[in-house]
């Protein structure tokens, strides 16, 4: 694997230089995609000087480098993390034998869907946090959100990659409809649920941060076990940017409830209305946003019983998370699960065939993970003496996918009738007067070290930074 050529119009890790018919391929597609950046990247902020990271090295340690650069100038390009020598496949029907350099005819529709299935997720997020920049709450969350856009829109770049590497016009014709599909569109949405809602402040902003790309956390390692090595490669390097997306959600969401505390502390009460009326967001409205982003999200994992993950499993093209860390055969063709249903009125365990229940398997892998986010957000509040707690609602809260999504359930997991879900769910999830309080507030603050009034500062700046530097340049 050669270094990164940063003097080629495409910085890249592949030997593109070798392949002239693919370098031109990507070198057409790069116009369109720099068009789309300006169409529905972020608002008004193509000329500012943003301190962004940017991928100098896929060697540990070394893949990072901070410094000003306009947005449309970020060096986004094309990085695998480094090969391993004699990787062998080691889940499903292929356990054993060499991973793909190459797609195998029989799973190329399917590697394929997988691919453009990801690759979708990437510039979604971008557009659904499009202008999100004209109401930022200090220039430090301001260049916190430009460098998850300029990530995601690399995400785009390391899959569209192997669209035009591995799959020909097929490949270049699904590349160009990753930049056709607009989020929320109503003719032409993106293909994931989740991604076609909006994203209109920054509550929300730091709930899809922590939740939904923590699904993409978990669906990147499913994918970087795959058998198709390429794939593996790519979505390992692209999980290193993927944890600094996550970071921006879980200490935003931390600093709005510190100050939120602060307010609850001075005035010495809980009461919505007056917490408010400082200015600040109250905590039962956090957990009805909270509410929201978890079920949204935990409906990107698929149905609960799906033959489409037992087939790409027993092929080797997706694993599970940690599979090489886990103990049992990686064939799981005796093997049952647990899975969920409603029966008469309450919900029962039913166990199926576990290859048939990955997408479960992995959705409860991803609430374990978000339970102990949250309990380093419940410490803001314990350290400040306050009894509120933070939780995740119940997997069966919401769901719209499938064999739940016909029942409706409260977040503490009980089946309930139609009208006592009407009678409640103003208190279960974000009401339209929520979100118009929460958008009340999002005034504009850019001078170095100042923050809006409804979040407490960080504890440290970026890279050794201090708080107040100046990380966005307007010019």
């Amino acid at each position: 694997m050669g270094s990164i050529n940063y003097s080629e119009l495409i910085p890249n890790n592949v030997d593109l230089a070798s392949d002239r018919t693919l370098q031109r391929a990507l070198e057409q597609w790069q116009p369109n995609y720099l068009k789309w950046w300006s169409d529905m990247g972020p608002d008004g902020a193509q000329d500012f000087d943003v301190y962004l990271r940017t991928a100098v090295s896929v060697e540990p340690g070394g893949w990072a480098h901070f410094g000003h650069v306009k947005m449309p100038d970020y060096r986004w390009g094309i990085f695998l993390a480094p090969p391993e020598a004699g990787r062998k496949i080691h889940f499903g029907e292929h356990m054993g034998e060499p991973a793909w350099q190459d797609v195998p005819g029989e799973h190329r529709a399917n590697l394929r869907r997988i691919i453009v299935t990801q690759g979708d997720t990437e510039p979604a997020s971008v557009e659904q946090q499009r202008h999100l920049g004209l109401t930022c709450p200090s220039q430090y969350d301001l260049r916190n959100l430009f460098q998850v856009n300029v990530e995601e829109g690399r995400h785009l770049w390391a899959m569209v990659y192997l669209l035009h590497r591995y799959f020909g016009r097929d490949g270049r014709e699904e590349a160009e409809e990753l930049l056709a599909r607009r989020s929320g569109d109503t003719d032409n949405p993106r293909i994931l649920g989740a991604f076609n809602e909006k994203t209109p402040d920054w509550l929300a902003f730091y709930m899809f941060t922590y939740f939904t790309d923590r699904d993409g956390k978990f669906q990147l390692c499913a994918l970087a076990e795959s058998s198709f090595d390429p794939l593996a490669r790519t979505t390992k390097f692209m999980l290193t940017e993927e944890a600094h997306h996550m970071f921006v959600g879980e200490s935003g969401v931390a600093r709005v409830l510190a100050r939120t505390c602060e307010v609850m502390q001075r005035l010495g009460t809980d009461d919505p209305a007056r917490i408010r009326a400082e200015g600040a967001i109250d905590l039962p409205t956090i957990q009805r946003y909270l509410n929201f982003h978890f079920s949204v999200t935990v409906d990107l994992f698929g149905a609960d019983q799906s033959s489409n993950a037992a087939t790409f499993y027993n092929a080797g093209l997706k694993g599970r998370f940690e599979e090489s860390k886990r103990t049992d055969d990686h064939r799981l063709q005796s093997a049952h699960y647990g899975i969920l249903e409603a029966v008469d009125g309450r919900l029962v365990q039913r166990d199926v065939p576990m290859q048939n229940a990955l997408n479960e398997v992995l959705r409860d892998d991803y609430i374990k993970d978000s339970v102990s986010g949250i309990g380093r957000w419940n410490k803001v509040m314990e350290k400040a003496g306050i009894a509120f707690r933070l939780a995740v609602p119940h997997k069966a809260f919401n769901r719209k996918i499938g064999t739940l999504s016909s029942t409706r359930v409260s977040p503490d997991g009980r089946v309930v009738s139609v009208v006592e879900w009407a009678a409640h769910e103003h208190e279960w999830l974000a009401t339209p007067s929520d979100r118009a309080f929460v958008a009340s507030l999002m005034g504009r603050v850019v001078e170095p070290g100042k923050f809006a009034n409804w979040i407490a500062p960080p504890a440290m700046g970026i890279n050794k930074q201090p708080v107040d530097f100046q990380y966005v340049r307007f010019n």
